[in-house]
């Protein structure tokens, strides 16, 4: 027979009492940290109300726990649903790698669904970014990027099509750019300038990642440049919020 929706899950019990030696919040937080990775990803927690009546505790203090946890990023919240064990972060995002090399890095196998890809003429601003004339063919590629068939992000980039003419005629499903940017002209990326932003998804976009509306996405909005200092792309990512992060590394300049 099924367990009833967010019952504890006989395989993975709850504790009978919370730990003494520290606060109640606390001691719940350390309680579902375990119970979460006896879990595994996916699973469904028990309901705050299950939570409060099996440790006679009031809901405010179940609520503050789980929002730690959420903000953590060890749970996630489905409206509606329930809170769940969230998926392990792949970790920081990698800004000069693709994500291709990035997923085999991790051990996971990458994927790249095409959504649109059209050549269109460079529109003034365009052009500035990616340093060509305005009105010069682009590509513009639009890609639902997954690791293990799980969506993972969306790119939307925009190349040159006078640099690099060839990028038109490929299929880009399951293609690496930078690949073969490095295959056919030998340019790697060398450096980028990005500006980033949490981001609410629009309902389009939302249902693509499979998240819900609510999920904000990171969003990477920038130039990368190859070793020379010339441009490469220009483009837009939207990565999922409950899966990556950002890692900024600061140096101070000695004087």
């Amino acid at each position: 027979m099924a367990r009833p929706k967010h019952q504890p899950t006989p395989e993975a019990p709850l504790r009978r009492r919370l730990p003494a030696s520290m606060s109640k919040a606390d001691a719940l937080y350390a309680v579902l940290e375990e119970l979460a990775a006896r879990l595994g990803p996916g699973a469904l927690l028990p309901s705050e109300r299950v939570l409060a009546e099996h440790y006679g505790i009031a809901r405010t203090t179940v609520r503050q726990a789980v929002d730690r946890l959420l903000a953590d990023g060890l749970l996630f919240r489905r409206h509606g649903h329930g809170t769940f064990v969230a998926e392990p972060r792949p970790g920081h995002i990698d800004l000069l790698t693709s994500f291709s090399h990035d997923m085999r890095r991790r051990g996971r196998q990458p994927g790249a669904k095409v959504l649109s890809a059209m050549t269109e003429a460079a529109s003034k601003s365009l052009s500035a970014r990616l340093q060509v004339a305005a009105g010069s063919p682009v590509l513009r590629l639009e890609r639902l990027r997954t690791a293990d068939g799980v969506p993972m992000a969306l790119e939307r980039t925009n190349v040159s099509l006078d640099r690099f003419p060839e990028l038109s005629e490929l299929d880009w499903n399951d293609r690496s750019l930078y690949d073969e940017l490095e295959q056919r002209w030998g340019v790697r990326a060398g450096s980028a300038e990005n500006r980033l932003a949490a981001v609410l998804p629009d309902p389009a976009d939302a249902a693509l990642l499979g998240i819900e509306r609510t999920q904000p996405c990171l969003l990477v909005e920038g130039v990368s440049y190859d070793t020379e200092g010339l441009v490469l792309e220009a483009g837009r990512s939207w990565y999922r919020g409950d899966i990556y992060d950002a890692v900024v590394r600061v140096h101070k300049l000695a004087r």
